[in-house]
C-alpha cells in the first residue's frame, strides 16, 4: 500500500511502505480526469459543506461513508447529542469530549444496518491517531483527506493496516 499525493495535472508523489522518503513521479494525465478522481473531489466538496453544520469555532471537520457509489453515512465535529453544542473552553481549547467527524460518521453507521466494511472515508481533514483506530476497526478500505491533520500518526497507522490513503490538495476542477 502507498500513499497517493496529487499534487497537479503532472505531478503526484508517493510514499512507500517502510521508507521515509517520498518518490516523485512526473507524468501528464490526460485532459480529462479519470472518473474515481472526479468522484473523489465531488464527495470531498460534499464533506466540505457538510462540516459548515460544525458549531466548533476552531475547525469545522465533515466527512462521509461511501459504499458501493451511496453515502452510507456523513458526519461533522462536535458534542455528543443532548450536549450544548459549546466545542471550546473558555481558553479557546477543544473541550475532550468533542467528537470527531469520522467517529460521528462511523457511529451513525453502527447504529444502522449498514456496515464500513470495504467502504471510502472522505474527509476534510486527514484522522487523528484515535480515529485512525476506528477508521481501521470498522473496515473502511480508502480515506481521501482534503488537508492534513497536525500529527500524521493517523495515516501512517493506517498505512501500515493496510488502508489506501489518497490526499486531494486542491478542490478545484483539475
Amino acid at each position: 500500500m502507498c500513499i497517493v499525493l496529487i499534487i497537479s495535472e503532472k505531478i503526484t508523489l508517493f510514499l512507500l511502505p517502510g521508507l521515509d522518503t517520498l518518490h516523485l513521479t512526473s507524468h501528464t494525465l490526460p485532459m480529462k480526469q479519470d472518473k474515481q478522481t472526479t468522484y473523489d473531489i465531488a464527495y470531498l466538496k460534499m464533506a466540505r459543506e457538510w462540516s459548515k453544520l460544525s458549531y466548533c469555532k476552531r475547525k469545522q471537520v465533515g466527512a462521509l461513508i461511501v459504499k458501493d457509489k451511496m453515502i452510507i453515512s456523513d458526519g461533522y465535529n462536535g458534542t455528543p447529542t443532548g450536549f450544548e453544542n459549546v466545542c471550546e473552553d473558555d481558553h479557546g481549547d477543544t473541550n475532550w469530549y468533542v467528537l470527531h467527524a469520522e467517529a460521528n460518521a462511523i457511529l451513525k453507521v453502527a447504529g444502522s444496518t449498514q456496515s464500513c466494511k470495504d467502504a471510502t472515508l472522505y474527509i476534510t481533514m486527514s484522522p487523528c491517531k484515535e480515529c485512525s483506530k476506528l477508521i481501521h476497526q470498522s473496515g473502511i478500505k480508502r480515506v481521501v483527506y482534503h488537508k492534513g491533520y497536525k500529527d500524521a500518526s493517523g495515516l501512517k497507522f493506517l498505512e501500515k493496516a493496510g488502508v489506501s490513503i489518497t490526499h486531494i490538495p486542491s478542490l478545484e476542477n483539475q
